[in-house]
């Protein structure tokens, strides 16, 4: 393995851990769609840094995204205030506007400067290693794993210090207001996180997979867990596997970089969404099934006990009767019974069934509810 493949797949995993960090709260917040708004709209900020300075290199394209992905937050903000519209409607509104505005001011006044929109939707991780950063004949390492490290340990210091905040205004709003605190104010904080981090992630990966890399690790890690802080640890572990993976899919298939990552993003969440232990659809059908199968095996306790000790109880307690009296198939009803009896409510003497303590006080306890 190459150095610049060593390179690529730790700017994918800084940027992935960058990206799913404030991403989760956006997830919890049901904000999930402020990321491509964001991710889109600060293309205008980069046109806007890059007509004042007219350098692509200048640290004021940052800045000036930064200030546009705010603005996205403002604006969407103020018209949902209005209540005239939704938040989807008016981030629906607000980021094609401004999107649209960057892609004509690039196709009309910076048509010759390397701005173009398949870089900026798709990003390229190969050509990140190129652009190195340079002090005093130090290489640093390539500029986009020195930037989004800086972000990263932003993002961290700023969830650690108002981790109670964050916490607070994103599961009881009404209670944090109570407590003080402004969750407007905290809100605007995040997202001034998620701007940082989408315009940092900007240059090496693409709106695309930023929207990817924010929006489907937390997605993924909130199927596999109710804790917090096991949601971070998990949305983040979920993220740089995806960038490895994805690497590696671009790999063998060589195809974009940037495109494998986010198809890794949405295999790892179809593989939580069929395979989580709680939500998954696989342990949803086995807990369908499960309980069809003791809601059976109470049937047959208070259909036992509905006939205990009365003239037809021997012929209402035999196994094949069970076909015609709860209609069950022979092959269901053989299931049930032996089922019933691993439970201990049941035994089998000479094809009669008859309840046990258990078996009773199971029918007892249905038929009072």
């Amino acid at each position: 393995m190459t150095s610049g493949q060593i390179e690529i797949q730790l700017i994918a995993v800084v940027v992935a851990v960058a990206c799913a960090l404030p991403g989760t709260f956006l997830v919890l917040r049901r904000l999930a769609l402020v990321s491509d708004a964001i991710s889109h709209s600060i293309l205008l900020g980069i046109v806007l840094g890059f007509f004042v300075t007219g350098d692509v290199t200048s640290p004021l394209l940052l800045v000036g995204a930064a200030a546009v992905g705010l603005l996205t937050v403002v604006l969407v903000s103020t018209l949902e205030r209005t209540g005239l519209v939704r938040e989807d409607a008016a981030i629906g509104l607000v980021f094609p506007a401004l999107f649209s505005i960057g892609v004509i001011l690039i196709s009309r006044y910076a048509d010759g400067v390397h701005l173009d929109i398949d870089a900026v939707l798709l990003g390229e991780l190969a050509f990140a290693p190129f652009d190195r950063l340079v002090f005093w004949g130090w290489d640093f390492g390539p500029v986009s794993l020195v930037v989004m490290s800086i972000v990263l340990g932003l993002n961290v210091a700023a969830i650690a210090v108002f981790w109670k905040e964050l916490k607070l205004s994103t599961f009881d709003p009404a209670l944090a207001v109570a407590l003080g605190f402004t969750p407007a104010l905290v809100q605007y904080g995040l997202m001034s996180l998620v701007s940082l981090t989408a315009v940092g992630a900007f240059d090496a990966v693409g709106s695309i997979l930023v929207v990817a890399l924010m929006i489907a690790p937390p997605a993924t890690a909130y199927l596999l867990t109710d804790s917090l802080p096991r949601l971070l640890a998990l949305a983040a572990a979920i993220g740089a596997a995806s960038g490895i993976a994805g690497y590696w899919l671009a790999y063998f298939l060589d195809a974009s970089i940037a495109g494998s990552m986010a198809s890794m993003t949405g295999v790892f969440f179809v593989l939580g969404w069929l395979l989580a232990p709680e939500r998954g659809l696989v342990a949803a059908a086995r807990r369908r099934a499960r309980q069809r199968l003791e809601f059976a095996q109470t049937m047959l306790a208070i259909h036992l006990a509905n006939h205990e000790g009365k003239p037809e109880a021997e012929v209402e307690s035999r196994v094949e009767h069970l076909h015609g009296h709860l209609r069950w198939e022979a092959d269901f009803a053989e299931r049930i019974v032996r089922g019933a009896e691993r439970r201990g409510l049941v035994v089998e003497r000479v094809g009669s069934l008859e309840l046990t303590d258990a078996g009773r006080t199971l029918a007892a306890d249905a038929v009072s509810r």
